[in-house]
């Protein structure tokens, strides 16, 4: 399955960098252990942050962020077999739930919910 990793990604950082990269690294740990049980992982961010970046955005939440990040994912999660929620507060993952769920896809809240690609 094709599976978006969904977690925090500003959520409670405050905007602070190490933060920030910390949720990251969390998100794509899930996937390589996602990708090691045979399943697609994929994050928005993996999307987002280098179009944002050529899109000339100058910090985190400006108008290009805006325009770019959450969007990007919507679209993404509309590809994909499920959504695995990881983490903690986050309007962000929780709005790639809710968007997955109107989209018919899979809802996972831990690896050992997800079936085995074998």
């Amino acid at each position: 399955m094709m599976i978006l990793v969904a977690g925090p990604y500003r959520s409670g950082t405050g905007d602070d960098p190490a933060k920030i990269q910390a949720n990251v690294d969390a998100m794509t740990d899930t996937a390589l252990a996602l990708f090691r049980a045979g399943h697609l992982p994929v994050l928005g961010e993996w999307y987002a942050l280098p179009l944002i970046e050529r899109a000339g955005s100058t910090g985190i939440g400006d108008a290009v962020f805006d325009e770019i990040f959450h969007p990007i994912a919507r679209r993404l999660v509309a590809k994909c077999d499920g959504v695995l929620r990881i983490g903690g507060p986050s309007a962000g993952a929780d709005d790639m739930v809710a968007t997955a769920r109107s989209h018919g896809c899979r809802v996972f809240h831990a690896l050992d919910e997800i079936p085995s690609a074998a």
